[in-house]
């Protein structure tokens, strides 16, 4: 499983890369969000690899919270690479933590190619993930683990994931003791 690629761009498009890694060029097929950051001469991006059984696909992300976002979709039934990959470009993925936790179906179906069904799918499946997504966005390996601490501890304090991750989006502590005490505060004023 190829997990990242680094490498001398040969040529680029919005869509996709093509990265000479010492005489081997690769194909990486990108969103919008990763074409316009990409550099000109040298790029390094995490990658996800889907093998089918007529191809082996490679795409690229400049972002490790933009791939997360990616592998979290495409494991939803009835979207694929292509899907996932135009919510990429759409949306970056503190954006689409918010329409997440806003449940907003329209927001959603301004993706092309998704549909109010798919787009009602999609809320659902990911329901809570966009604490994740705000976490992971952190540069910090500690500031995931806390926000994932954070969640465990109120949600067994009886708080529903929704509101939880509504809370914590907004907190600003970068341990576990302060997320809670600060989305505490926040939970008990909604």
């Amino acid at each position: 499983m190829i997990v990242g690629i680094e490498g001398k761009v040969v040529y680029k498009e919005p869509s996709f890369v093509h990265i000479d890694v010492n005489g081997l060029v690769y194909e990486v097929f990108i969103s919008l969000q990763t074409f316009s950051a990409l550099s000109k001469e040298r790029v390094s991006l995490f990658t996800t690899q889907i093998i089918r059984e007529d191809a082996s696909l490679l795409f690229g992300f400049i972002d490790m919270s933009e791939k997360k976002l990616f592998s979290r979709l495409i494991k939803i039934n009835g979207v694929g690479p292509k899907v996932a990959m135009a919510i990429c470009s759409t949306f970056t993925p503190a954006q689409f933590a918010s329409i997440i936790n806003n449940k907003d179906i329209n927001g959603v179906k301004k993706v092309p190619g998704i549909g109010p069904k798919s787009a009602g799918r999609i809320l659902v499946e990911l329901a809570g993930f966009d604490a994740e997504l705000v976490a992971s966005s952190s540069s910090s390996p500690s500031t995931t683990l806390a926000f994932s601490q954070a969640t465990e501890a109120l949600e067994s304090l009886g708080f529903k994931k929704e509101k939880i991750s509504k809370a914590l989006s907004s907190c600003s502590g970068d341990d576990t003791a302060s997320l809670v005490k600060e989305a505490l505060k926040l939970l008990q004023t909604v």
